[in-house]
């Protein structure tokens, strides 16, 4: 992996450190599980600052499930699926030895239901994505490939399981991530050893078969990814699959309409790229807000959020950008109106007002920090959230604190 390459050292101690933070039994409220697998967990509102002992502003905790119980050593990627038949929401999770499912439908008494285990062995980084009812995964263990599970299998459970995969395609072994467009059944899987590291494209018509289609290799590698059915303001490029890639250095957008034959058209670069990682589009698809995972590390300043124009997607251009309260790296963004959703690593889900997107003037309207010790500038803490769920629950995952639920307060 690429970044791998950059800083072994640190990412070294970061894990070793998510190992043996704390005692999950000192971190309420934790969640008692039985030989059935069932859990339960305890509500507890944000007052006066606190959630217990998580800062937070507006955002109240629904339960916590703890590494130990996730049967773990480290957390990483998390997403969400709602049960088109029951309407019920479950959490996709990943640790380091598998992906994890907990029904979260009721968000104060969540069910762990068990884990599809690596294919291969352990890893820090596992992602997990949702096509229709199946989840698809990869991960940077070594001949991995992609799984995929049918989600549907959640149905009923009242004990927690071990799971076996319903497919699994090794047209590549390990990878850093899978990114789908929920308009198309198509896989994207990035950062693997196929194509330069760049993008492969899988068909997912039929989960049980899926089929490389093509791929991308014309800009090195790419660490994330967000494609979408493109419907933003430049005309010449309206209903083609459009992948903006966080390409390590810049911020690349590739037609990748034809899977056989994508087709480059343009790249952004800003100041102070040290890695570009990932960043996701505004609702109306005019701008594209993209994070650097070191550039607080590097050069010192806060939290730091990158805006682009892309009204032109031949032609982008830099905005500006949004300074956060502390010194804590980003890592994921998702958007959901317009609001923006900020894994920010030690300093927790940060949530912005994005409203004044065209000028980067971002507002905090809340937030809750999982990782309460420090804001330190390094790779512990919120890995990644998910906030699409029609309840209102929003899912955070934690390096060593494992899953959360959290919900804006009343």
């Amino acid at each position: 992996m690429k970044f791998d390459h950059l800083l072994p050292a640190l990412f070294a101690m970061c894990f070793l450190a998510a190992c043996s933070r704390t005692d999950d039994a000192d971190l309420p409220p934790a969640i008692d599980a039985g030989d059935d697998g069932l859990t339960q967990g305890t509500a507890t509102p944000c007052e006066n600052g606190f959630a217990g002992e998580y800062p937070c502003s507006g955002y109240d905790l629904q339960s916590r499930i703890p590494l130990r119980r996730l049967q773990g050593a480290s957390g990483n990627d998390v997403w969400g699926w709602t049960d088109p038949v029951s309407g019920k929401e479950y959490a996709l999770m990943g640790v380091d030895n598998g992906t994890t499912f907990v029904d979260i439908s009721d968000a104060e008494s969540p069910i762990y239901l068990g884990k599809l285990p690596t294919r291969t062995v352990a890893s820090p980084w596992r992602d997990i994505k949702v096509y229709g009812n199946h989840a698809y995964i990869v991960s940077e263990a070594p001949n991995h490939g992609l799984q995929v599970f049918d989600l549907t299998r959640l149905r009923n459970l009242t004990a927690a399981q071990t799971f076996t995969a319903d497919a699994v395609n090794l047209d590549f072994g390990s990878a850093h991530n899978v990114v789908i467009n929920e308009d198309e059944a198509r896989v994207y899987v990035v950062g693997a050893e196929t194509f330069k590291g760049g993008i492969h494209i899988i068909d997912v018509t039929d989960p049980q078969n899926p089929t490389t289609l093509g791929g991308y290799d014309g800009d090195g590698y790419t660490h994330d990814a967000q494609v979408v059915t493109y419907s933003g303001p430049d005309l010449d490029y309206t209903g083609r699959q459009i992948c903006v890639a966080s390409n390590e250095d810049s911020v690349t957008i590739i037609d990748v309409t034809n899977a056989a034959n994508p087709v480059f058209i343009s790249k952004m670069e800003y100041a102070n790229a040290f890695y570009t990682h990932q960043g996701w589009f505004s609702e109306d698809q005019r701008y594209f807000i993209a994070n650097d995972e070191l550039d607080e590390l590097r050069v010192g300043f806060n939290t730091r959020s990158l805006v682009f124009d892309f009204s032109d997607l031949d032609n982008p251009v830099e905005v500006g950008t949004y300074a956060g309260p502390t010194r804590a790296i980003d890592h994921n963004y998702y958007v959901k109106g317009n609001t923006l959703y900020l894994s920010n690593y030690s300093a927790g889900l940060r949530i912005l007002d994005i409203s004044d997107i065209g000028n980067a003037n971002f507002m905090e309207t809340g937030f809750f920090d999982t990782y309460p010790s420090s804001n330190v500038t390094g790779f512990e803490g919120a890995w990644s959230n998910y906030p699409y769920f029609a309840s209102g629950n929003i899912i955070i995952s934690d390096i060593e604190g494992g899953l959360f639920v959290i919900k804006k307060s009343n």
